[in-house]
This record gives structure tokens, C-alpha cells and sequence, in this order.
């Protein structure tokens, strides 16, 4: 499986297109640690990979992400990713 956020130069069919959430809840001692994002946009990538793979596609294009810090009232925050992509098969 090959993730890009450009497109590609070979033949390829269009299998379709997927997105994924992830989110985390950020504890009150842990208010400052948006180094947790690594984890959201590795987990959204499995996410998108399992998708594409259900599509029987071997690659995803034009990969995007969106961050977003959501806060509920006073608290707590949230952390989260949302990814989507072309899903693809080369031929």
C-alpha cells in the first residue's frame, strides 16, 4: 500500500475515496502536549489503509489532512484529525 498527497504517473483506476476521524481527550495536566497529534495522524493513516483495502485499491492519492482543537466548555480539549484520500489500483 503507497500513500501520497500528490498524484501519480502511472496507469491507474479510481476504486474511490476515504476518509478517517481520530480524536483524543486531553487530561488537564497534558493541556500542552499537541506532540500527541503524531499518534492521531498515524492512526488515521491505518484507518485510511484497512478502508482502501476493502476497495481492493493498492494506493491512496491526494492524501489530506484536517487538525482541529476542539474544547468542550472549560474542558476538556480535543485533539483531532480528520484524513481522506483517492483510493487507487494501479495497473
Amino acid at each position: 500500500m503507497f500513500i501520497t498527497t500528490e498524484g501519480i504517473n502511472v496507469g491507474h483506476t479510481i476504486k474511490g475515496v476515504v476518509e478517517a476521524t481520530t480524536s483524543l481527550m486531553l487530561a488537564s495536566e497534558d493541556i500542552d502536549k499537541f506532540n500527541l497529534f503524531d499518534q492521531l495522524f498515524e492512526e488515521a493513516k491505518e484507518k485510511l489503509e484497512k478502508k482502501a483495502e476493502l476497495l481492493d485499491g493498492n494506493g491512496i492519492i491526494g492524501l489530506k489532512y484536517n487538525t482541529e482543537i476542539a474544547q468542550v466548555s472549560v474542558a476538556p480539549k480535543f485533539l483531532v484529525v480528520h484524513a481522506y484520500g483517492t483510493v487507487v489500483k494501479t495497473d
